[in-house]
C-alpha cells in the first residue's frame, strides 16, 4: 500500500477510536481504558505521519516502530473494553480487525525497508 493510502488508513483510525471513545459508558473503567485508547489510537496516526516525513530509512523505521507499538497498545485496550464487557465484540470487531491489518502493513514495511536498505 502507498503511503497517501496508509496515511488516510492509520488517520481513519484514528478518527473511529475518537468516536469510540466518546460513546463508552461513563463508568470509571469505562473512561480509565477509553482515555488510554484514545492516547494510543490517536498516536498511531501522528507517528505515522512523522514516519513519512523521516530523513532517512532509519528514521523512517524507527517511526514505524512506534506506529507499531501504539497499534499493539490500542488493541490491548480494546481487548480490555471487550472482555470487561464494557463493549460488545461484534461492535468493536471491525476495529481490532483494522489495527490488526495496520499491524501488518507497518511490520511489512519495516521489514521491507531494513532489508532494501542493505
Amino acid at each position: 500500500m502507498r503511503m497517501v493510502g496508509l496515511r488516510d488508513r492509520t488517520k481513519q483510525f484514528a478518527l473511529r477510536i475518537v468516536r469510540l471513545s466518546a460513546a463508552l459508558p461513563k463508568s470509571n473503567e469505562a473512561q480509565v481504558i477509553g482515555k488510554q485508547l484514545l492516547r494510543s489510537g490517536t498516536s498511531v496516526a501522528a507517528n505515522f505521519r512523522e514516519a513519512s516525513r523521516a530523513r532517512s530509512n532509519a528514521e523512517f523505521v524507527s517511526k514505524l516502530g512506534i506506529v507499531e507499538q501504539e497499534l499493539d497498545e490500542s488493541l490491548l485496550w480494546m481487548e480490555l473494553l471487550v472482555e470487561s464487557e464494557i463493549v460488545a465484540l461484534a461492535r468493536m470487531q471491525e476495529l481490532m480487525t483494522e489495527a490488526d491489518e495496520l499491524i501488518r502493513i507497518v511490520v511489512k514495511a519495516i521489514q521491507s525497508t531494513k532489508r532494501n536498505a542493505k
